[in-house]
């Protein structure tokens, strides 16, 4: 504000003498007096006047800068605060809708926002401080968080002293409070950013336009073995190539700005690594490159691995041959140059059995003993692979004459027939031997190995240990063979198959104890297909597995409901498969499936194959023990077709046995198969097991197993394999009694 003085002249005393001196001085010295008074007054007015013109001035000037002032701070998003400390009296401009509650600048106007916990204390030690004297300046930086907002942000709040008392002491203070969380994410960011490249596992070299070495991080010096002092002014170079590489590599990041491979390097020990490089251009706001950035990790180990892997991809890890994968990819490779040749295919006969019984281990060491063998036979041009398993390939290059191929085949079969000592036993292998030849039996190599594959299964159908040439009657059965294993699967899912039921009668009490469950195949256009027909092809295919489930609950279901309407008293017979008897938990889901059908256990009858048994004993006899404890009867069906070990009956947990028909159809005829059938009822007997014998067909048949004290008889003289309508009617009017005719028997020897 401009300063200004006024200097006011009073009257004179001269004139004020003779006012006060003559009473009875004229009017007119009174008018002067007077005029003297109102010049006064008016100069005075208008000096007033001028100084409330200039006042008025300056407080526009100051509004108009309050505004501007309040204007700005309104734009930068800052609050502005005033504080009266004397009076503990605090004002704000109430942009923001609330300010921090640090306990010291506070009243009842305003709401408060809570400074975090860990910052508090740093606020009001800085505000103290200041206020104390011991700073210029009230500067700090804290999280805040409103009573609407869960979440924090960081504030920048400023201020000073603007007023103290006579002693120096603070009276009053102003200042700002500005939200600066955009800037603190930024530090953060840049912070994150610089700590992760120095952290990172991979490898970062900053380079300059001129391909010198700016920066590294330790993941660099850590893979290198170089520290960061040795790297001043580094030239980019790659020791292990010629220069002309690294040459057209800056070519190529000058021209387009980026460079990706893999290459081999140098540690600072001197050993090679290998990396994986990234190089990429930095360009500045006109887009000139300034620096290059690259990033590589060490990829040694990985490249190691690859190698690794590959040979393992390609060889079997047991007999170290070429595996599958290998054979597919040189096969098709020898197709593509249409080289005449041939492939014989390896399966050993029965090698289950030397799993099961000596153990995996001892099988491994039989096939690395057979893959030894088999390379001797090979000539020099030809390959020996294994395919997997116990199966192995010969691919014979360069010829497909019969000559050649029947040679190799005999002398493959003959190494593998001498005796393999293992465990300081003998052991005996056999192999079946199919052979397919190119062109002439395929022109690929999923259909020459597919040829292969069904002359190996024909030479092993018809009795092992012997080689087969493909032939396409062998193709007709084979196709023939997957339409019907097609057909099974279909009928799994079409409820096509169906129970029949085969009456077991006692010969003794000449009434019906029991019924044999028995599957069939109802197709919609063929008609009745019966097991024979289907159930090999089942068993190797695994369906046998569904099949089973499907007759095991639908027997017993039916069997239930003729208990419980009082038509049956007697029990269900039902063939188990090898598969199925050596299924993990069998024992528990046939409990499962009586506790469905609400059928007893002790009336439920599994019939065992010696056959199955005897592919794994100790299994089967576990799985037999535990159906047994359940209250389930086993029988063993088709004695003395089989192994027919006594040794192996003693410890079967078995109730019954059965008679093969083959040992009933000749009774009448055959001396040979009457002492047999007389034999095995003797054994059954003495070791306290009933007997059955099936396939029935005469009246003498009948008479002679009668006399021989066979306990159980089923067959078609009784009655052919029934449906379940069919066998509800046979119930109902026979009541399970054997006709009168059938009572005149043969007397029964002792």
């Amino acid at each position: 504000m401009t300063a200004f003085s006024v200097t006011i002249c009073p009257p004179s005393f001269a004139a004020a003498n003779k006012f006060a001196n003559s009473a009875g001085s004229n009017i007119s010295d009174y008018a002067e007096i007077i005029l003297i008074v109102i010049g006064t007054c008016l100069l005075m007015y208008k000096l007033l006047s001028k100084l409330m013109s200039r006042i008025q001035h300056r407080r526009h000037q100051l509004n108009e800068q309050l505004v501007r002032l309040n204007h700005s701070l309104n734009a930068s998003g800052d609050e502005w605060w005033e504080w009266d400390i004397a009076k503990q009296e605090f004002h704000r401009g109430h942009h923001w809708d609330y300010f921090p509650d640090d306990g010291l600048r506070s009243d009842d106007h305003y709401t408060a926002g809570t400074i975090h916990p860990k910052d508090l204390p740093r606020v009001r030690k800085a505000l103290n401080e200041h206020i104390q004297g011991g700073s210029d300046q009230f500067q700090i930086t804290y999280r805040l968080k409103g009573q609407h907002n869960d979440s924090w942000f960081w504030v920048l709040d400023r201020g000073r002293v603007v007023g103290k008392d006579n002693q120096g002491h603070a009276t009053r203070m102003a200042g700002t409070l500005s939200d600066i969380n955009h800037l603190m994410q930024s530090k953060d960011q840049h912070l994150l950013f610089s700590h992760t490249l120095e952290n990172i596992s991979d490898a970062v070299v900053i380079l300059d336009k001129a391909f010198k070495a700016v920066d590294v991080n330790q993941a660099f010096c850590k893979i290198t073995g170089y520290q960061k002092e040795q790297l001043t002014n580094w030239q980019f170079a790659f020791d292990r190539y010629p220069q002309q590489f690294t040459e057209q590599l800056k070519q190529t990041l000058k021209s387009t700005g980026r460079w990706f491979g893999e290459l081999e390097a140098n540690r600072a020990n001197g050993d090679i690594f290998q990396i994986e490089l990234t190089i990429d251009a930095v360009s500045d706001d006109e887009g000139q490159f300034t620096h290059y950035v690259g990033v590589f990790s060490d990829i040694t180990q990985r490249k190691n691995t690859e190698r690794e892997l590959r040979k393992l991809a390609n060889s079997d890890t047991l007999t170290e041959l070429p595996n599958r994968s290998l054979f597919y990819a040189n096969h098709k490779h020898m197709v593509r140059r249409t080289e005449p040749h041939a492939l014989l295919v390896f399966d050993l006969d029965d090698f289950k059995k030397v799993n099961d019984s000596l153990g995996h281990h001892a099988g491994d060491q039989v096939l690395c003993a057979v893959a030894r063998r088999l390379k001797r036979c090979c000539r020099s041009q030809d390959t020996l692979y294994r395919l997997g398993g116990d199966e192995f390939a010969i691919v014979i290059e360069g010829s497909n004459s019969v000559s050649t191929l029947t040679e190799v085949a005999k002398r493959a079969m003959q190494t593998l027939n001498d005796p393999f000592t293992l465990q300081g036993s003998e052991l005996f292998v056999t192999s079946s031997i199919g052979i397919a030849m190119y062109p002439l039996d395929g022109e690929s190599t999923e259909e020459l190995l597919k040829k292969a594959d069904i002359a190996m299964y024909y030479a092993k159908n018809q009795g092992a240990n012997r080689y087969q040439f493909f032939s396409e009657s062998m193709n007709e059965q084979a196709i023939k063979r997957l339409h019907l294993e097609s057909l099974m699967r279909q009928a799994l899912k079409e409820g096509m198959f169906e129970v029949h039921y085969q009456p077991q009668y006692s010969v003794e009490r000449q009434q019906m104890v029991g019924m044999e469950a028995l599957v069939r195949l109802r197709h919609p256009e063929q008609g009745l297909i019966f097991p024979g027909d289907f159930m090999p092809l089942a068993e190797e295919s695994g369906l046998i597995i569904d099949i089973g489930n499907l007759v095991l609950e639908q027997a017993c279901k039916t069997v239930q409901q003729w208990r419980d309407i009082g038509l049956y008293k007697g029990h269900i017979a039902i063939n188990l498969s090898a598969k199925e008897l050596d299924l993990d938990n069998f024992s528990d889901h046939v409990e499962a499936v009586l506790a469905k059908t609400g059928l007893p256990a002790n009336a439920l009858e599994l019939e065992i194959t010696e056959s199955s048994v005897m592919q794994s004993p100790k299994t089967a006899v576990e799985s037999m023990q535990a159906l047994r404890r359940q209250g389930i009867m086993l029988a063993l069906d088709d004695f003395g077709t089989g192994y027919s070990s006594l040794a192996y009956l003693k410890k079967f947990p078995i109730t019954t046995l059965k008679i093969d028909r083959t040992f009933v159809m000749d009774l009448e005829s055959s001396l040979e198969d009457r002492q047999m059938a007389n034999a095995i009822i003797t054994i059954a007997h003495n070791l306290g097991l009933e007997v059955i014998a099936e396939g029935v067909e005469t009246r003498d048949q009948l008479k002679i197993l009668s006399a021989m004290s066979c306990d159980v008889c089923q067959g078609y003289y009784f009655s052919k394999p029934l449906s379940q309508r069919d066998m509800t009617t046979l119930l109902s009017t026979q009541q399970g009694n054997l006709p009168i005719e059938l009572m005149e028997t043969a007397p029964r020897t002792a």
